[in-house]
């Protein structure tokens, strides 16, 4: 036995004093599995899937789809856009289940916006991981992967008015004229956020012109205008020594701020291309700051849910509640038939170019 450990150690250390004897990733897959193909180039892909001043690391198109899910283990220009929203997950349950644990929680009326916050975070994360993931097997997948991304956006702004219309407003926002059309008007700018951004993927073609940017950013502005109002309000409102969770809402605007940034401009890869292509381009800067403001969110709306779920049901009445809540399966299903409306439209001008390339 002994002697068996210490062969086994000794394999070990030569593998290590000898870098290119350690295991790659191949050596797990089972040799049923299709292995995925080694990246390549910008010029190697269609003009769709290229990203200005990204000029390696994509994955070629057309390989089996277990190759693109396989390629989570593989280093190209997508792995961190994958990595930071697949590992936002466990961040937010185990925050969750600290927060439980040691702030209370039941599952009630009360309860049912922070749950559906929750919910809604993990939606827009599962689906970002797979658009990431996938998209890159064709154009087909392209674009239906990142309509449903949208939908995910779309769904996580609302579950971000409710958790802020039901905890964090104060009764004078309430009673505004911004308040009193709160919750339909987060609906509807969440819907119109998925909508533009739909339209404009399917509309514009690369280079992108400044049109496309205007029709995905002004519906998502106004959407995250809106749903923040309360916030902003509390902020210059109450006092921060008497509520702990304000220095988390000013972190969560922080950090939505920056990912607001590094979405809109081709920071820093505009000014070293090549040299960004795996790592530290700004899309994957988008994904950490936007992660960041979804934990910090959490935290924030659980010290909110700690100090009113005694009064929630009290001020907002439970029919209220209610309503709000059957609103976010509403709006996630008027914002699904939105993408697969305008996936038909674009599988029509797919199947068009495919016609004239034949």
């Amino acid at each position: 036995m002994s002697g068996d450990i210490l062969q086994r150690l000794s394999t070990l250390t030569l593998h290590m004093k000898n870098p290119k004897n350690l295991p790659r990733l191949s050596d797990f897959i089972p040799s049923t599995l299709p292995s995925p193909s080694p990246t390549v180039t910008v010029s190697q892909v269609p003009s769709l899937f290229r990203e200005p001043y990204i000029l390696s690391g994509y994955r070629p198109i057309q390989q089996d789809w277990r190759c693109y899910l396989l390629s989570l283990f593989q280093r190209h220009n997508e792995s961190l856009n994958v990595w930071t929203h697949l590992l936002a997950g466990p961040v937010l349950l185990l925050r969750w289940w600290a927060n439980v644990g040691s702030l209370g929680y039941t599952l009630d009326a009360s309860s049912l916006p922070l749950s559906l916050f929750l919910v809604s975070s993990f939606t827009y994360l599962f689906l970002s991981v797979t658009a990431h993931l996938l998209q890159s097997h064709s154009e087909h997948a392209h674009y239906f992967f990142f309509f449903m991304d949208y939908v995910g956006v779309a769904v996580y702004q609302y579950g971000c008015s409710l958790g802020h219309y039901f905890y964090a407003s104060e009764p004078e926002w309430r009673e505004s004229s911004i308040g009193l059309v709160f919750l339909p008007g987060a609906a509807f700018f969440g819907w119109l956020s998925c909508a533009g951004c739909c339209f404009a993927k399917s509309r514009y073609r690369r280079p992108y012109p400044l049109q496309r940017k205007i029709c995905q950013l002004i519906p998502t502005t106004l959407a995250y205008l809106l749903d923040i109002s309360p916030i902003v309000h509390r902020l210059f409102t109450t006092s921060w020594t008497q509520e702990p969770s304000l220095p988390f809402h000013a972190l969560q605007i922080a950090s939505f701020l920056l990912s607001a940034l590094f979405f809109s401009f081709p920071i820093p890869e505009r000014f070293f291309p090549g040299h960004c292509d795996f790592m530290g381009h700004g899309h994957q800067i988008f994904h950490l700051f936007l992660s960041l403001c979804t934990v910090f969110q959490l935290e924030a709306l659980f010290q909110d849910y700690a100090r009113r779920r005694d009064t929630v049901v009290a001020v907002f009445g439970e029919t209220q509640l209610l309503w709000a809540c059957v609103s976010f399966p509403a709006l996630f299903a008027f914002c699904t038939l939105t993408a697969l409306v305008t996936m038909r439209h674009v599988n029509k001008i797919l199947q068009g170019k495919q016609g004239r390339d034949k």
